[in-house]
Order: structure tokens, then C-alpha cells, then sequence
């Protein structure tokens, strides 16, 4: 399978790295600069890193308050998930290794997905990244009014076409609505998902982000807390991205989102939808959550940097 090669790829690579980097602490070196000894045989000095040394990179990305979905499912046919601090140990992790590993070639947290495993209110799989402000809990999440913002560097290298040629689709960021016990008690409903105000697509080669609009603003505020109160608005920035690295910056305030692609072009949406919006509790979700059911499709995205404030 072709995440299996990549797997492997990537296996060796850090294997090799390993190895390099186990040999540095020793009295004997291949380097060409001059690695001076005391007596005890401790080296002292910084010699220059070797070429293959210098381009073992990591990914710029802190993990504590992440937990991640896999597009595989448990016994009870949930999708896996991967919470802190268990996710902090994603690169020996039999469970992700397919899914979420190291590009130590290029500085990468790679997501790989394919149809499999979906959650209860989707119907397309992913592995992706859920924001817990409080490690291992759902429960602590933040309002509009509260404040966040998320920024990300990122690239789509690899997605499958439909029959026609045209590329799938991925979300690689969102922001998504939580319904307090309260709200999930007075709407009758039996979980407490509420509608994501924010996707961000990678789209045919450029981005593509979807908010959510009321279908009638004059809805009381117990009826907007259905999903069903609520619509898509769709816009899509100019540049091209294709499948080279790209930023995406996110800031939510009371009454007001702003999305930016590469610090040239910025959305910036503050209506009655926006002010509306502050009813629900919120969270980020950064990945690969792949719009394709057919057999084999697939998608990878690289993030080389996720940065959360509040």
C-alpha cells in the first residue's frame, strides 16, 4: 500500500539518522574538523554537523493539548483516537505510524487518510487534530467572546483524482461548535455536536473556506443551536497554492473572524452571523479529513508548523 512504502521510507530515514546521531558522543569520528579530547576521552568543542546530520529536521509543533482521530475503527466501530499524553509518543506508536508520523527529511508531521472509519455526524474519515484546552478532556473549550487564534504552515503533496482528473478535496483546519449540557438538554439532542463555523478546504490547487450563515437571523437563540438553523457561505482566495508549502492564520474574536493565506490575502467576516455565533463554545481541529468514500483514494498533508493561542 502506498502509505506502507511511505512508512518504510520514512522508517530508514530515521533509522540512519539515528545512527548518525548515536555516533556523535564518541572519541572516534569520520568528520573532517578536529574533535579535541581530555584525558577521561570526553570531546569538547562544537563541530560543524555532518550533510546528512544537517537535514534531519523535526516539526515545530507541541502536541500537549491535542488529541488525534484516526480513520480506523475500535471494537465498538468508533474511530480511533489518540489523546494526551499517549499522542506525545506518535513516533513508536504501533496505532498512528501509519497515520501520523515524521518527514524527518523535510520538517514535517505528515496526516495520511482513506475512507475508513467515520465519526458519528460525518460520513468521511480522517486523521486530524482536535484542540483540548485541558489535556484529555472535551469539556473545556472557548467562546468567541473568549478569543483564539491558530496558525499553521502546511502543504497537500499528494491527493487522488476522481475519474474526471479533478483532485479530491481535504479540510486541513477548522473551527468547530460544541453544545454545553444545558443547550444538548434543552434542544433534546443526544451529543453535544454543533455545527463547525469554520472549514478550510484545499481545493483544486487553492483554498476554499466555508462559514456558517443563519437561513433566518431573526431565529430565536434556542433554534440556532440546531445544525439545522445554519448554512454554508463560500469563498475562495486567489492565490494557487498547488502543492507547495502555504499559511493559514486564524483569528476569532467577539463578533469577528479573520482568515489569511500567506499574509496577502485576508477574509475578514463580522456580521449578525458572527455576533450570533458567540452562543456556542468552540474548538480548533487541524489534518486531513478527506471528502472521498471510494476505494483507492487518499490524501496526505504535511504540517510543518500549528501554533493554538487564547
Amino acid at each position: 500500500m502506498k502509505w506502507f512504502i511511505t512508512f518504510r521510507v520514512i522508517s530508514i530515514q530515521l533509522f540512519i539518522a539515528f545512527l548518525l546521531a548515536s555516533s556523535c558522543g564518541k572519541e572516534t569520528t569520520s568528520r573532517q574538523e578536529e574533535v579535541v579530547t581530555t584525558d577521561d576521552g570526553l570531546a569538547v568543542g562544537n563541530p560543524e554537523p555532518t550533510a546528512e546530520e544537517a537535514t534531519y529536521k523535526l516539526p515545530n509543533i507541541d502536541l500537549n493539548n491535542w488529541k488525534v482521530t484516526l480513520p480506523v475503527a475500535k471494537e465498538n466501530g468508533k474511530p480511533l483516537e489518540v489523546t494526551p499524553p499517549e499522542i506525545l509518543d506518535y513516533a513508536i506508536d504501533e496505532r498512528l505510524l501509519p497515520f501520523m508520523y515524521n518527514d524527518s527529511t523535510d520538517g514535517a508531521l505528515v496526516f495520511y487518510t482513506f475512507p475508513g472509519a467515520s465519526t458519528a455526524n460525518s460520513s468521511y474519515s480522517r486523521t486530524e487534530l482536535r484542540e483540548q484546552m485541558e489535556p484529555g478532556s472535551n469539556t473545556t473549550n472557548w467562546t468567541f467572546a473568549e478569543g483564539g487564534e491558530m496558525e499553521g504552515t502546511l502543504a497537500v503533496p499528494e491527493i487522488s483524482e476522481d475519474a474526471n482528473g479533478k483532485p479530491y478535496r481535504t479540510i486541513v483546519m477548522q473551527i468547530h461548535g460544541r453544545l454545553t449540557n444545558e443547550q444538548r438538554d434543552l434542544i433534546g439532542e443526544d451529543d453535544n455536536n454543533a455545527p463547525p463555523v469554520l472549514k478550510i478546504y484545499w481545493a483544486n490547487e487553492k483554498i476554499r473556506v466555508h462559514t456558517k450563515i443563519l437561513k433566518d437571523t431573526t431565529a430565536s437563540d434556542k433554534a440556532i443551536l440546531s445544525t439545522t438553523a445554519w448554512k454554508d457561505s463560500v469563498r475562495e482566495f486567489s492565490e494557487v497554492v498547488g502543492k507547495e508549502k502555504f499559511s493559514l492564520k486564524i483569528k476569532a474574536s467577539e463578533a469577528r473572524l479573520e482568515v489569511s493565506l500567506n499574509n496577502s490575502e485576508t477574509f475578514v467576516y463580522q456580521d449578525v452571523h458572527m455576533r450570533r455565533w458567540g452562543i456556542f463554545e468552540n474548538y480548533f481541529k487541524a489534518g486531513n479529513y478527506f471528502t472521498s468514500k471510494e476505494e483507492n483514494t487518499s490524501a496526505t498533508v504535511k504540517y510543518y508548523a500549528l501554533e493554538v493561542r487564547h
